[in-house]
């Protein structure tokens, strides 16, 4: 089975990437996109819009993602953390302007990023094969799964007009393109491989969202 295996495996394990000849034909794929359309976008985006403009379209679009993340939060027993997001939400979306202002932060309600990738593997779910997908880059069978309630509750779903929705979808993946620029740089800049450096990076970002940026230390095999 793709997703089969109980035990959430590390990022120094094995990958399994059974489909890496494929994957690698998405990814040139993703590259060329990116190279000739959503890069130029993203750096134009960065270039001309002024900083704080930047700022507030993030913190919106981050407020969009309260309901999910205190929702898995709940769903992983996070049951404190899942009140604080949801009360960032009400804060942020009421004294905030719809999220343009994070107020809650300097409250003390820090933010967390949870999602149902993270909630399977929390539950013992095994990510499964690695997989690049068109458009959206790396994954996994876990986490491409997780994507499917994600949609379900993000905000974006529920717009009736279709317009609107296209309109705000794009402009969140312009801003989330040009907070990556400096990642992006670095991966061209260090990686002999981008393939390899993009699934390496991706596995050991997941593992630390799963273990809330505390991963344990490695269980290496010293025979």
């Amino acid at each position: 089975m793709l997703g089969a295996g109980c035990a959430v495996v590390a990022p120094e394990d094995e990958v399994s990437d059974p489909l890496e000849p494929v994957n690698r034909a998405v990814y040139q794929f993703n590259e060329h996109f990116d190279r000739y359309l959503l890069k130029p976008v993203a750096e134009g985006y960065q270039d001309y819009v002024p900083a704080p403009a930047r700022r507030h379209v993030s913190n919106f679009y981050s407020n969009l993602g309260e309901p999910l993340t205190a929702t898995n939060a709940v769903l992983q027993g996070k049951f404190e953390q899942g009140a604080g997001d949801s009360t960032r939400f009400i804060f942020n979306s009421t004294f905030g302007v719809l999220g343009l202002f994070d107020v809650a932060t300097p409250m003390g309600l820090q933010r967390h990023d949870e999602d149902f990738g993270q909630t399977f593997a929390r539950w013992g779910f095994g990510e499964g094969w690695y997989l690049v997908l068109p458009f959206l880059g790396p994954s996994t069978v876990r986490d491409t799964v997780g994507m499917v309630p994600d949609g379900y509750l993000s905000p974006l779903y529920y717009v009736d007009d279709e317009s609107w929705q296209y309109g705000l979808v794009a402009l969140r993946v312009v801003d989330t393109r040009a907070r990556l620029l400096g990642a992006s740089r670095m991966r061209d800049t260090a990686a002999l491989d981008g393939y390899l450096f993009t699934r390496e990076a991706y596995r050991q970002h997941r593992w630390n969202r799963i273990h809330d940026g505390s991963p344990p230390p490695p269980d290496f095999d010293l025979d």
